[in-house]
């Protein structure tokens, strides 16, 4: 027979108010790093920008449950027609634009990097930038850029839309999520020694 205290005591499938403060604000961070300009470089229809750092500290910060959520909260918005995508974009056009595969494949993304960090780098893993870069690393050559290549290949004008013609986009990307990956590790790594508990609940 459960007494009272135990039917009040929160499961791992329950969210309370602190699991959907941080959902949100990290769904707010990368609407912020998005909104930041992005760098087009020529030749390029896909620009290079900040997105793809909230994108995997959701993930890496949160893990996987709380971070894929995160990252989906911020498409919902965006896909409803709120400007919140790189160049202020926003609404179902977005499903039209040559960057849709990178879009799709974010919360794919964060989750896979959480998941990582939570049950393959582990309790001291989740402190080691070391650990946390290979993590996040492996959500966006995994996911990101496989999926982005795909949505290049499906939205690019005929004539223009082979592997090869999306391959070369893609890996303008490459040096910048280099540095982009040791930020968010050095950031996530500090922020799981502050709060060692934020990754037991997910």
């Amino acid at each position: 027979m459960s007494t009272p205290e135990a039917a009040t005591t929160p499961t791992k499938a329950q969210f309370d108010t602190t699991d959907l403060a941080l959902i949100a604000a990290f769904a707010a961070l990368i609407a912020a790093c998005a909104l930041i300009p992005g760098i087009h470089v020529a030749g390029s229809v896909v620009p290079i920008t900040l997105q793809t750092i909230g994108v995997m500290l959701a993930g890496v910060v949160l893990g996987p449950l709380r971070g894929f959520l995160a990252v989906a909260l911020y498409l919902a918005v965006g896909f409803a027609g709120l400007p919140i995508f790189t160049d202020q974009a926003g609404g179902p056009s977005t499903f039209t634009k040559p960057s849709i595969g990178y879009l799709l494949a974010f919360p794919v993304a964060a989750a896979l990097a959480g998941f990582l960090v939570k049950y393959v780098a582990g309790r001291k893993g989740a402190t080691s930038a070391l650990a946390i870069f290979a993590c996040s690393l492996a959500g966006s050559v995994l996911v990101i850029h496989p999926a982005g290549i795909a949505g290049l290949m499906w939205r690019l004008p005929d004539g223009a839309n082979s592997f090869e013609d999306a391959f070369n986009i893609d890996k303008v990307f490459w040096l910048g999520d280099l540095a982009k990956t040791a930020l968010v590790a050095m950031v996530a790594a500090e922020v799981h020694r502050a709060f060692p508990r934020l990754l037991r609940k997910d």
